[in-house]
């Protein structure tokens, strides 16, 4: 019996650099030891006739994918992973969005909490994959300042200019240091970044930086900000847990389902005085960091990849249990 082939579809491939393509490539090689797996941009027939299951990140913008899974193969497990703007925008209102979850067998989503964005009717069909990566020593930080490190490429769902705000109301603090990495997606927010960058002289804007390098700076940082209006599961707060970094977040769904309700970081959604607060505890109360980095270990073995390879084969073998599997001249 040759292993059973998974079709792994993403709508952003390497070049992209943000979220989805690291999930996906990650997901590949988690499952590669028990499938076989393609891992394409757009899910054509030829490779839909062959397939076992297809995985598909993304009910709007893989709804061609996955429409071409469901004419070939309509009694063939579907499973439609749910990004944060599929869950908090586009399924509201969206017809090939909804079409996708309809046509789901199951649906994933990246968050706790997020199921509870779906209606009840979907829930039963719902799953939660918490997303992982690996474990990073934490390192010594200089005492005499404290850096903020904000990840996300510039647009209005990550809501940097909060962030920014945060930075203009503490330009008067030069022992507090912020750092941007992302690119700009919205020419606008880029060009409001450049400005800030010129006006402060403890802000810098990176850009979009390759994986290893943010990984180094997010490890290197006293306190991830992550400010966003809506969020799936956002990779760059679970790597900053499992590097021992304070995490300060909006709390939203796709950010406590990651953290927790209770966790001391969080600030009401575009509320840029209460995360300067936050920030200025951060340097001037000793208790702060400490209290914010063991919140974030309790979380961080959530977060394995073993965890998410269980959650990850536990689906598809759920899906795939008595299904016969597909005819395919590849023998691998």
């Amino acid at each position: 019996m040759h292993r059973r082939e998974v079709v792994l579809v993403t709508p952003a491939l390497a070049s992209a650099n943000n979220g989805n393509w690291q999930t996906a490539q990650r997901w590949a090689r988690l499952l590669a030891p028990a499938y076989r797996v393609t891992l394409t941009d757009r899910a054509d027939a030829a490779m839909c006739a062959r397939a076992d299951a297809l995985v598909a990140l993304h009910a709007r913008r893989s709804a061609e994918s996955i429409r071409t899974w469901r004419e070939q193969q309509p009694q063939r497990p579907l499973v439609v992973v749910l990004t944060g703007t599929d869950l908090y925008r586009d399924i509201g209102f969206d017809a090939d969005a909804q079409r996708s979850l309809a046509w789901a067998d199951r649906l994933v989503v990246l968050n706790a909490h997020g199921a509870r964005a779906l209606p009840a009717a979907l829930q039963p069909r719902t799953r939660v994959v918490l997303q992982s990566c690996s474990a990073r020593q934490p390192v010594a930080k200089p005492s005499q300042r404290l850096r903020a490190l904000m990840v996300g490429h510039l647009r209005d769902e990550k809501d940097p200019r909060c962030y920014w705000r945060a930075a203009e109301r503490l330009r008067g603090r030069h022992d507090l240091h912020f750092d941007h990495i992302g690119a700009a997606l919205t020419p606008e927010l880029g060009s409001d970044a450049q400005a800030l960058a010129a006006r402060h002289p403890r802000f810098r804007w990176l850009g979009g930086l390759g994986h290893d390098a943010t990984r180094r700076r997010i490890q290197h940082s006293h306190v991830l900000v992550h400010p966003s209006r809506m969020e799936g599961g956002a990779h760059a707060v679970i790597e900053a847990l499992r590097s021992g970094t304070a995490v300060l977040a909006s709390a939203i769904d796709g950010n406590t389902g990651l953290l927790g309700d209770a966790h001391p970081g969080l600030f009401a959604p575009g509320d840029d005085a209460a995360l300067a607060a936050l920030l200025e505890r951060c340097r001037d109360d000793p208790t702060m960091l400490p209290a914010l980095r063991a919140a974030g270990d309790c979380r961080a073995p959530l977060f394995t990849p073993q965890a998410e390879a269980a959650a990850l084969h536990a689906l598809l073998g759920e899906l795939l249990a008595g299904t016969p599997q597909a005819e395919s001249g590849d023998p691998r």
